[in-house]
């Protein structure tokens, strides 16, 4: 511990009794000095202080007197009582938050309720005033039916009498067509193909027989019947030659793919 002695920092002194008395001229002490009239001090040396320890209290003298008597679980409860104050308005914030956000879903919660009343009673409604149409949609439902039947029966259905025609109509005019056979796919079964690679996949077959007076030139009978819907493939038969009317008969094979499908049922393109 340090104490520190404060001087006063007058500048004037009181005259001392060796100023006031000092001898004359003539025996007589009259240097006194007139009175109120004050004298300089002599400077006083400096005396330099010792700088105090680490750690040690340091007490001013002179100083203006103060005293610090509380606890310091009294200011401890001063800091904190901020804190508690930022704390509470923290959580009533909090319990604010929440109350309202259960407010919001409460309210939320009501009106899809009202939402879904009123929905199932439009429901109820438009049930009730189907009921009064249950013929038609039962009748709807047999048409709806047919076309489907109809559409799954006729999907293998190829028109043969057009094409029949087309292929006497393509034959050169000296050519009759005697037999026809004809052999077609069924919309219950797939048609039986072919072992041959070269062969193209088909859907029917149409074997026909021809007759002509000359020598009938089949390769070029197969080249014009390529112009037929769905030509797949062609195959010559055997040619023969009746001796007594000098008539040649001619077989020839046809192989007819799914082009040739007549589709007369399948619903028209918008």
């Amino acid at each position: 511990m340090s104490i520190t002695l404060r001087r006063p920092t007058d500048a004037t002194t009181e005259p001392t009794e060796k100023d006031t008395k000092r001898p004359g001229k003539g025996g007589r002490g009259d240097s006194a000095v007139k009175a109120g009239k004050p004298t300089k001090a002599k400077p006083q040396p400096k005396t330099q202080k010792a700088p105090p320890k680490r750690g040690a209290s340091i007490i001013v003298v002179g100083d203006e007197p103060r005293v610090d008597l509380l606890p310091p679980e009294v200011r401890a409860s001063r800091r904190s009582k901020g804190t508690r104050r930022a704390l509470g308005y923290g959580v009533l914030a909090t319990v604010l938050v929440m109350v309202v956000a259960v407010g919001g879903g409460f309210a939320l919660n009501v009106a899809a309720q009202a939402k879904l009343l009123v929905t199932q009673s439009q429901t109820v409604s438009i049930l009730a005033q189907q009921q009064k149409f249950m013929d038609a949609r039962t009748v709807q439902n047999e048409v709806a039916t047919a076309q489907a039947a109809q559409q799954v029966g006729a999907s293998t259905e190829i028109d043969w009498s057009p094409y029949l025609a087309s292929i006497q109509s393509i034959l050169p005019p000296s050519v009759t067509v005697q037999t026809v056979n004809v052999d077609s796919s069924s919309p219950l079964a797939l048609y039986g193909q072919s072992s041959d690679p070269t062969q193209k996949p088909r859907v029917a077959t149409v074997a026909f027989t021809a007759e002509t007076s000359t020598l009938p030139d089949v390769p070029a009978w197969l080249r014009s019947l390529e112009k037929l819907p769905g030509f797949a493939d062609g195959v010559a038969g055997t040619i023969t030659l009746d001796q007594t009317t000098n008539i040649y008969t001619a077989g020839v094979t046809l192989h007819v793919d799914q082009r040739a499908f007549a589709k007369r049922f399948e619903p028209k393109e918008k």
